[in-house]
């Protein structure tokens, strides 16, 4: 057993410190399922104070240290070498105050989304990140990616969402800026360095969470359109008609939805699955009568208008579930295709259709046989794409993040619009920040953690 294991066993305890035997028998990623978890230990603090003197020990040996929430990151932010320690915040699961008159909630970082989501359910009141892997994902982890999710055309992302943290630096300092305002202009904004910065900056550990009142109405239809010029013009509509009630709209190519309304997928087609667009159309509000009668006549005149072709509206918890499956259910994609690589990019509306076409076509080219499903979120400008050409070396993955990255960067797009960067996308970002962004990167990363012991190696290039 290393000097720095047998430093943290007599200062935590075994129950705290897990053994690389005892952590092998733990999943290493909820994603890439690809076998036990391999560390030189892995932490299980209970306290921000036994955050702060893990790290101190860390950094006292120079050890680094990945710090580790619901592992179901897809970039490779949290996988950890033989070498490394893991740090795990699932037993720092407390959501410590939910403020209904000032519509904030703190939490600790290891509380898991669904929970979260339930628990301030109950005194009426709605946390707004809402993303498939809200049954395992956790806080400090959504506020670590900037997480996005389906949600973020009318609430915003995590960004948007948080207005306070608690964050243990790489030397075990604590830096805690619990801030519940709403205005605040004293200063630099702290704690803005740390969302989004995947865990090489400091470790989360508590935080303040803006609340909505939760809504009382669910208005949700599937919708078919005919041309990707007629859903843009249908968000638009939608925007205009059904204004703050709009909260999402999710685009779906028509490639995705056969996939998913056809045996051996679980969901049969609301809607015929001739047409080459779809929209699923969601408007929360506080008012049944007003709502549901607003959201069906703005459906009725974009029919006789001819802006959609069919649509198929939910009138019960069971065709809502119906609904979302077939948008959600990603992971059915896996058991058709192998191997499929997945992209999330981020660019501008009117580039959308043009990049999709250029690419299909460019993919296409390479590969005959190549399946494309893109399908996102419209609204916010973010897509996702799933490739599978049959092929699972490093060149092709390579040729393939090639051609759908590099269109990207002359349009102004992003490779990445919610899942970061981590390990898999770092030799790209130089096609979505500058070289100044990213040597300033460096000076902040150098400042805060001069040892490099915070989640070596992710995020920025060597």
């Amino acid at each position: 057993m290393s000097d720095i294991v047998e430093r943290l066993i007599d200062t935590f305890g075994k129950s705290c410190v897990l053994t690389p035997e005892e952590a092998s028998t733990r999943v290493a990623s909820h994603w890439k399922q690809s076998g036990g978890l391999n560390c030189l230990a892995l932490l299980l603090p209970e306290t921000t104070e036994d955050v702060s003197k893990m790290l101190q020990i860390c950094h006292e040996f120079h050890q680094p240290v990945v710090p580790h929430g619901g592992l179901t990151n897809v970039v490779g932010a949290a996988d950890t070498h033989p070498n490394e320690i893991a740090l795990s915040l699932e037993r720092m699961n407390q959501v410590e105050q939910i403020d209904v008159v000032n519509k904030t909630v703190t939490v600790q970082a290891g509380v898991i989304l669904q929970q979260l989501q339930d628990n301030v359910a109950t005194h009426g009141q709605l946390f707004s990140l809402d993303l498939g892997a809200k049954g395992s994902c956790m806080i400090g982890g959504n506020i670590a990616s900037n997480a996005g999710g389906l949600q973020a055309l009318r609430y915003g992302v995590m960004r948007n969402l948080v207005l306070g943290l608690e964050v243990v630096l790489a030397d075990g300092t604590v830096v805690s800026s619990l801030n519940k305002l709403m205005k605040n202009n004293a200063g630099y904004d702290l704690k803005q360095l740390f969302i989004g910065s995947e865990g090489t900056l400091g470790i989360i550990t508590r935080a303040v969470l803006k609340l909505e009142e939760r809504p009382k109405t669910r208005n949700t239809a599937f919708i078919a359109v005919d041309s990707f010029e007629k859903a843009n013009d249908l968000l638009l509509a939608a925007k205009a008609s059904l204004k703050n009630g709009l909260t999402s709209f999710e685009l779906l190519w028509q490639d995705y939805y056969q996939l998913m309304t056809s045996k051996p997928s679980l969901f049969s087609p609301p809607l015929p699955q001739t047409y080459p667009f779809y929209v699923l159309l969601e408007s929360l509000g506080y008012d049944a009568e007003k709502d549901k009668t607003q959201f069906e006549e703005f459906l009725e005149h974009c029919l006789i208008t001819e802006l959609i072709d069919d649509a198929a509206m939910a009138q019960a918890k069971k065709e809502l579930d119906w609904f979302w499956g077939i948008r959600e259910n990603v992971e059915f994609i896996f058991s058709i295709h192998r191997p499929v690589f997945l992209f999330d990019i981020s660019l501008a509306i009117s580039d959308m259709d043009a990049y999709i076409k250029t690419i299909r076509s460019e993919l296409q080219s390479v590969w005959p046989d190549v399946h494309l499903y893109v399908f996102g979120h419209m609204g916010d400008g973010n897509l996702h794409l799933f490739v599978s050409c049959g092929e699972d070396d490093q060149p092709t993955k390579h040729r393939i993040e090639e051609l759908l990255y590099k269109p990207l960067q002359p349009i102004g797009g992003s490779i990445t619009g919610e899942h970061g960067i981590g390990l898999e996308k770092k030799p790209w970002l130089y096609l979505s920040r500058t070289s100044e962004e990213i040597a300033l990167m460096r000076t902040i990363k150098k400042a805060l953690d001069p040892r490099g012991i915070l989640n070596p190696g992710k995020l920025l290039p060597e």
